[in-house]
């Protein structure tokens, strides 16, 4: 309900609501009415620099109009000169064709003859080295030819050597055959350093045992053995182990076998008041050697505590250069009064050889003194044949012999 001074006015009646809406209906009528008025007046407006601008482009129009004429012209001017310059174009490039053609054809002549003699050159270098090489090829043929013959020597002396190692392991298999080998080995190094009448080979000792070597040293320390012992198999055991119950099996088979080689030597070899307080155990394996004071230290001094000392081929040279020189000092003190007695003639002789060297001494004076007499004898025989060939006997001297008649000069 809306009043308004004496009357009042139901919204809720239809014809008040759409009196309502036809009022604004006309006044939104009104308002556009109004707008599309002002809207008009602003384009009327706006409008005013559009028709200059139409006016211009019609300016501008003719003027492109006059301009395409001359355009025309222009065309038509430039279509002429490029005709023109086209025919005069045509004429030069078939002009310097033509020229290019006979440059060409020259150069491909030049080429071609340049060509010919290189292959010419090539040819010739080719069968230059061709036959340098077939030199080549065939010295080295025959170089190779020679090696493969000292290949052929060498897999021989390889197939050689492979048999001599089978042999070799098939004497080290067998204990007897391994024994032997240690035996010969002894031997080679006991002849080289020992004179023959110093030693003797398997010497039976009183007690029935039979030494592989007896050397025979005076007192003290007296006659001594030396004994070859190769244990191979607790070595190569040792060798191979892999686990370490092997190795502990390895250890214990070379400690007995070791210790029951020093126990045999010095029970059997070391007899009191026949042979020295001591013997030598002889290793033919620098390895097993050089084993033993590497990892048993323990097996070497139970040696030393049984009085026999472990060797090998090396250090058995060593201890048999000692032993001869041992040896000399006995026999130089065996044979003292032989040296003395030798010794005593040596100063005989020299005493004789220096009354000889003095009476050649003297023949040798009287020979030089002959020599000088000699000497002078010549010089006088000499000044007297040059002046008998001169002529000259003024400072001859007339008073020597009487017969001789002076000569005189005329006056």
């Amino acid at each position: 309900m809306i009043q308004i001074g004496t009357f009042q006015l139901d919204l809720n009646d239809p014809l008040i609501l759409a009196g309502f809406i036809g009022a604004a209906v006309l006044l939104l009528i009104v308002f556009l009415l109004i707008v599309t008025v002002v809207r008009a007046g602003r384009s009327a407006r706006m409008t005013e620099p559009l028709i200059r601008q139409i006016g211009i482009l019609g300016q501008n129009v003719n003027t492109l109009a006059q301009g395409q004429e001359g355009l025309r012209a222009s065309v038509q001017m430039v279509s002429d000169t490029a005709t023109t310059g086209q025919a005069q174009l045509a004429q030069m490039v078939e002009q310097r064709l033509s020229d290019v053609q006979v440059q060409m054809h020259d150069r491909l002549a030049d080429n071609a003859m340049r060509a010919q003699r290189g292959l010419t050159e090539m040819q010739e270098r080719m069968k230059e080295t061709l036959h340098g090489s077939s030199k080549q090829t065939a010295t080295s043929l025959t170089a190779l030819q020679e090696r493969l013959g000292v290949i052929d020597k060498a897999q021989d002396n390889i197939t050689k050597l492979s048999g001599d190692v089978l042999s070799l392991q098939d004497i080290l298999s067998n204990k007897q055959t391994r024994g032997a080998f240690g035996e010969i080995q002894l031997q080679d190094i006991v002849s080289k350093a020992l004179p023959p009448d110093s030693y003797a080979w398997q010497a039976t000792l009183s007690n029935g045992k039979r030494a592989d070597c007896l050397i025979h040293l005076p007192n003290p320390p007296g006659p001594i053995v030396i004994d070859s012992k190769f244990p191979l198999e607790a070595y190569e055991a040792l060798r191979n182990a892999e686990t370490e119950w092997e190795l502990k099996d390895a250890v214990s088979k070379m400690k007995s076998s070791v210790k029951a080689h020093i126990k045999a030597i010095s029970e059997k070899y070391i007899l009191e008041g026949e042979t020295a307080d001591g013997a030598l155990m002889f290793l033919p394996s620098e390895a097993v050697y050089a084993e033993l004071h590497a990892n048993f230290p323990d097996l070497v001094r139970d040696g030393f505590d049984a009085r026999v000392w472990i060797v090998s081929p090396t250090t058995c040279m060593a201890t048999l250069n000692t032993m001869r020189a041992i040896l000399k000092d006995a026999r130089m003190r065996e044979h003292a009064g032989t040296i003395r007695k030798e010794l005593s003639l040596l100063h005989k002789d020299v005493d004789r050889l220096g009354d000889r060297v003095g009476n050649l001494d003297r023949h040798f004076g009287q020979a030089a003194k002959d020599i000088q007499e000699i000497r002078i004898s010549a010089e006088k025989a000499g000044k007297r044949a040059r002046r008998l060939d001169a002529f000259d006997f003024a400072e001859a001297d007339t008073d020597e012999d009487p017969k001789v008649i002076p000569l005189t000069k005329p006056d």
